[in-house]
């Protein structure tokens, strides 16, 4: 007999891609909750606090948790840190700050992870500047996730995206499902039309991280926290996104489903 070759990546099923959607949904929905109580005077710890009871008040469990040792259920990542920060009751927003919170869960087995950056109160125009450029740069990789093409297409048109802006090196998006971190890595720079090829059934987390400076990053004592070498501020955005047939189905986005 000879052995049928199995795919490289994990493949998933239209009910599959349903039931990743519900995961998406649950991470969506408890962004939004976390995005209505930033405020000057809230702590990391309060809002990983909320973000606990949202997803676990749906079913889910979150997937942060636990993950690695990791002691928290949401990254959040203030200024100058990019991704991986824990939240602590220590940590006050304060007016004019920058704060990424990265978010997973899952229900019935499957991952759901997206990102987002919000000001807490008033912010700088070039602070709002770069969000705007971040969620650019993660619409313009969604856009590019069509079947057919190639891995490196997506991170090419987020690298496109970025234009003035430092793009974090050594930090990637990855392959997602019935794990949270899976092959194949999405890196936020390449040439088009290199790496895998992109098929239906595929669930991707594209996640772009970007400075107003250097692209260089240190990793704190508490050996999670990543931050930018030049104390730069940083925005980072992720949606879990799977290719279909018809194109990008961004499974992390909030109702309806676009």
């Amino acid at each position: 007999m000879i052995a049928r070759r199995r795919p490289p990546f994990e493949l998933k099923t239209p009910a599959q891609l349903d039931l990743m959607r519900e995961a998406g949904l649950v991470v969506a929905r408890t962004l939004s909750v976390l995005a209505e109580a930033i405020a000057p005077g809230v702590t990391t710890a309060d809002l990983d606090k909320l973000a606990e009871a949202s997803i676990r008040s749906a079913g889910a469990v979150p997937s942060f948790l636990g993950y690695q040792g990791y002691p928290a259920t949401i990254c959040t990542s203030v200024n100058d840190e990019v991704v991986h920060a824990i939240p602590s009751p220590d940590r006050v927003l304060s007016e004019g700050d920058l704060i990424s919170i990265d978010c997973g869960a899952i229900m019935d087995g499957w991952h759901g992870d997206a990102a987002v950056t919000v000001g807490v109160g008033t912010i700088a125009d070039e602070h709002a500047r770069l969000i705007e450029a971040c969620e650019g740069a993660l619409r313009a990789g969604i856009g590019a996730a069509w079947p057919g093409g190639r891995l490196g297409d997506i991170s090419h048109a987020v690298e496109q995206a970025c234009s003035g802006y430092g793009v974090v090196l050594g930090y990637t998006g990855h392959g997602i499902g019935t794990a949270m971190h899976m092959d194949p890595a999405v890196p936020n720079y390449g040439r088009p039309g290199r790496g895998p090829r992109l098929v239906p059934g595929m669930a991707l987390a594209i996640e772009p991280m970007l400075t107003l400076g250097t692209r260089e990053t240190a990793v704190l004592a508490d050996d999670w926290t990543v931050i930018t070498a030049d104390g730069s501020w940083a925005a980072h955005f992720e949606h879990t996104i799977a290719i279909t047939p018809e194109g990008p189905r961004i499974l992390t986005a909030p109702p309806p489903d676009p």
